[in-house]
């Protein structure tokens, strides 16, 4: 079994430099670090280039199933080396490098939700949304210009494996709007401002839907508020100023779950 023990080793140095965005689109490949991400990542089907495995570590079995089905080699590593590639402090023994993938659809699905996010941020917040849109049985999410990217680590590490598990894709609001429009003219955008805006409860999300989270700090741009059907608001009944941004949106979509389940 040859392990690689170099820091110096070209590949390791390769797959260290995924770290970067630029890196990332200009090798379309990302890096996923832990057990619980590979495992998503192998059950989906993720197209996988490389596992690096932490020398010692024992293979668990759906891994040995997945190397056996793909016949993919497993790349053994020193603890050193393992913790050049990876970016968490403590890395878990294992690194997947996958392939980015193009998996925005050509047509939306008839009476479907959506998640916009337009310029959100934090990688945190844009993860947990992906893994709420996921758990309350969105159709997908986009992420609109100026949002995290998808692959960042820390984006990666809140969604809990649920990018594989429904189509997450970047692309302009507007000109996706515009298309989804096209494709399903009764389609909604419901938007969150306080601009003539209901309480989130008072209105239906029984249709077609998308739903629009705005950046942390100045919500929903003018741009895309001005394509909007109805914005909502959530009340406040403390003295707090407002919601997390993750937390706003997840009550809206499990809100548009609850109508849609009655």
């Amino acid at each position: 079994m040859e392990v690689i023990s170099s820091v110096q080793n070209p590949r390791i140095k390769q797959w260290a430099k995924l770290h970067t965005r630029k890196e990332r689109e200009k090798t379309g490949l990302f890096l996923l670090e832990g057990l619980h991400l590979v495992e998503e990542a192998c059950l989906a089907g993720a197209q996988l280039e490389a596992i690096l495995l932490e020398e010692g570590l024992d293979i668990p079995e759906w891994l040995a199933i997945f190397q056996r089905a793909r016949q993919l080699s497993l790349t053994y590593v020193t603890r050193p080396v393992l913790e050049k590639v990876a970016e968490t402090k403590t890395p878990q023994g294992i690194i997947a490098v996958a392939k980015i993938r193009e998996n925005k659809p050509d047509m939306l699905q008839n009476g479907g939700l959506w998640l916009a996010l337009d310029k959100l941020q934090d990688p945190g917040n844009v993860g947990t949304l992906i893994r709420t849109a996921d758990a309350a049985g969105f159709n997908g999410v986009i992420l609109g210009e100026g949002s995290a990217d998808l692959y960042n680590s820390k984006t990666l590490r809140a969604t809990m494996g649920s990018l594989f598990h429904l189509p997450v894709w970047r692309e302009s609001l507007p000109q996706f709007i515009e298309r989804a429009k096209q494709q399903q003219p009764e389609l909604r955008i419901i938007g969150t401002s306080l601009r003539e805006a209901k309480p989130y409860t008072d209105v239906s999300y029984r249709g077609a839907a998308i739903l629009v989270i705005g950046n942390e700090g100045s919500g929903v741009s003018d741009e895309v508020l001005a394509l909007a059907d109805q914005n909502v608001i959530i009340p406040i009944y403390g003295k707090a100023e407002s919601l997390n941004a993750a937390i706003a949106g997840s009550v809206l979509m499990y809100e548009a779950v609850r109508q849609r389940r009655q």
